[in-house]
């Protein structure tokens, strides 16, 4: 019979690399972890500057909707450089007008105007449709982009009626 010194050397031994496992188990999901809160970090920033750029969109479209309700008004009717007082004199621009604003933080969007006149009703004045839509990647000059917008496509679109 073997003394009991023995069985616990061989007990010892067979709990030697007990700590290795663990310490490994540890970095596992500790770098699970940190991927984790680097993908949430990224998609916070990736939100965070679409905002920004739908926020910039927006002010691009109002500018839009501004330059045409300017067109639409400066007309005879409303300049007292002319006599002719009939509100109808009113015309809306160009059927569809694109361009890019001048201010600095609006440069990477285009602007397309729209504006459509339909008779008032029982004789009174038109009514005038002024549509502003405003893209960061406008297809063939214009927005918005039907034809192959990307992943950071951004388009907001104004409506107003005069």
């Amino acid at each position: 019979m073997k003394p009991m010194t023995s069985l616990r050397s061989v007990r010892r031994k067979a709990q030697h690399g007990f700590a290795v496992i663990s310490a490994i188990f540890i970095l596992v999901v500790l770098a699970a972890l940190g991927a984790f809160i680097l993908s949430v970090s990224t998609n916070q920033q990736i939100g965070s500057a679409l905002d920004v750029q739908g926020v910039r969109a927006y002010q691009a479209a109002r500018a839009g909707v501004e330059w045409g309700l300017y067109q639409v008004n400066a007309t005879p009717a409303y300049n007292f450089g002319y006599t002719s007082t009939d509100p109808n004199t009113r015309a809306c621009p160009a059927p569809s007008t694109s361009f890019v604003p001048v201010a600095a933080t609006l440069t990477s969007f285009t602007v397309t105007v729209t504006c459509a006149a339909t008779p008032g009703t029982s004789g009174g004045p038109n009514i005038y449709q002024v549509q502003s839509v405003a893209c960061n990647q406008p297809s063939g000059g214009s927005c918005p982009n039907v034809a192959n917008p990307g992943a950071n496509y951004i388009e907001r679109q104004l409506d107003v009626s005069l």
